[in-house]
């Protein structure tokens, strides 16, 4: 099938191509230019005047699925994806039952060649059954197509096995993915540790929760040479020792999430479960740590967390309420509206976290708007404004505080291996 894109704008190096038009064959993109001839080709999609992207890389997901489809599934959370812009997606293994055989794994990679509408690599776990001090089969996940390895949800709480399970991710040439959470300091914590826990008279959860790990494990990376990369950095300790130790030639990487960037803990008005998150909102100095560590190299990538729950679970308190947060339908949207529209960060950059760095950070070959490379495409409006409407998502999960939000850069469309998986209803 023969695919033209045609009618757009393509942003390179700050420079932008107007009536820009994108041949896509083969799953690969065959040609960048102007002047194509309709006539040529069996699909022709008009892109508006809007701006042509490279389909954005998430690599911090759940998709729910075996186990939790009362939240979400492989099919409705990759379709959430594509209505993101996403074009590729890494998913969690804090599954049930958990992916942590060779058996189990492959069953899982099944149910995503069958549903998934966008590409979705698969985490294995770092132990057996994510709780436990066991390593799991690194070397034969990694054969039946592990992505990388995490235990993200609970976190390794002993640093022994942290060591060893990075020790022999090293030398699978593998990465190791932390959510970083010590356990003995979270004293029944489920929002940030401040003023507003105080106020709300509700546990708080200190900084030193994550950053603590993070310092533990950013030692054991240097002892073992791993690549090490830190889940969803929230705090301004956390930012501070993560550039430390790559001035010091650690191989770390790191991702923060749009609703750490954009909320903060004082933005929480009540007691109200769609306000918790974890990590959690938290002050901010830490925002503002965030926004620096991104613009200064020390964190990476940007990443959404999505984490869909069932409304009924999402409407309590904090104390009972789970933490999560869905995000892969507004990412994109709000880290536009709320940085570039401002001038904070340029569209490049954003591109740059939500694309290009997350595929080099772990080797993959998308990303990029590039000849020869797979067509994997996004559609971006960056004119008009709408309204986040959960009416509208893909996601089951609608658990988010932006609800209402006025933004920039709705997904018009969305092309994997130059297949289009998505596209903007008319109204």
């Amino acid at each position: 099938m023969k695919t033209l894109i045609k009618n757009g704008r393509i942003n390179t190096f700050g420079n932008q191509t107007t009536a820009a038009a994108i041949w896509l064959e083969n799953g690969i993109i065959q040609g960048i230019g102007v002047n194509f001839p309709e006539a040529d080709f069996d699909q022709v999609y008009d892109a508006q005047n809007q701006l042509i992207t490279p389909g954005l890389v998430d690599v911090h997901v759940h998709l729910r699925e075996p186990g939790f489809t009362y939240k979400e599934t492989i099919k409705t959370g990759s379709q959430a994806a594509a209505r993101g812009g996403f074009t590729t997606v890494c998913a969690m293994p804090n599954l049930n039952p958990v992916p942590d055989t060779v058996e189990k794994f492959t069953a899982l990679e099944e149910i995503i060649k069958q549903d998934a509408v966008v590409k979705v690599l698969q985490y294995a776990p770092i132990t057996e059954e994510l709780r436990s001090e066991i390593l799991t089969d690194q070397k034969g996940l990694k054969a039946a197509g592990a992505f990388a390895f995490t235990n993200d949800g609970v976190g390794v709480q002993t640093a022994g096995t942290m060591y060893l399970a990075m020790k022999e991710a090293a030398e699978n040439n593998m990465a190791i993915v932390a959510h970083t959470e010590d356990e003995s300091l979270l004293f029944g914590g489920v929002m940030h540790k401040g003023a507003v826990s105080e106020k709300l008279d509700l546990p708080g959860i200190m900084s030193a929760t994550e950053s603590s790990q993070i310092a533990r494990d950013l030692i054991l990376a240097e002892e073992t040479g791993v690549h090490y990369h830190v889940c969803h950095v929230s705090t301004k300790e956390s930012v501070r020792v993560i550039r430390d130790a790559k001035k010091a030639g650690v191989h770390v990487t790191a991702e923060v999430s749009p609703h750490h960037l954009i909320l903060i803990d004082e933005n929480i008005p009540e007691d109200n479960g769609f306000w918790k998150m974890n990590p959690p909102l938290r002050g901010d100095e830490d925002r503002q740590a965030l926004i620096e560590g991104l613009l200064d190299g020390t964190l990476d990538c940007i990443a959404t967390d999505h984490a869909p729950h069932c409304l009924e679970e999402k409407q309590q308190s904090f104390l009972k309420a789970p933490f999560g947060i869905v995000g892969s339908e507004t990412a994109f949207q709000l880290i536009y509206s709320n940085f570039v529209e401002t001038g904070i960060f340029t569209f490049e950059q954003v591109i740059d976290w939500m694309a290009v760095q997350p595929a080099r950070i772990f080797g993959l070959e998308v990303g990029t708007l590039t000849i020869g490379q797979p067509a994997d495409i996004a559609v971006f409006n960056l004119t008009e404004e709408t309204v986040i409407d959960d009416k509208e998502f893909q996601s089951m999960g609608v658990n988010t505080p932006f609800v209402g939000w006025k933004i920039k850069g709705e997904t018009l469309m969305t092309f994997v291996d130059g297949k289009l998986v998505y596209q903007k209803e008319a109204k």
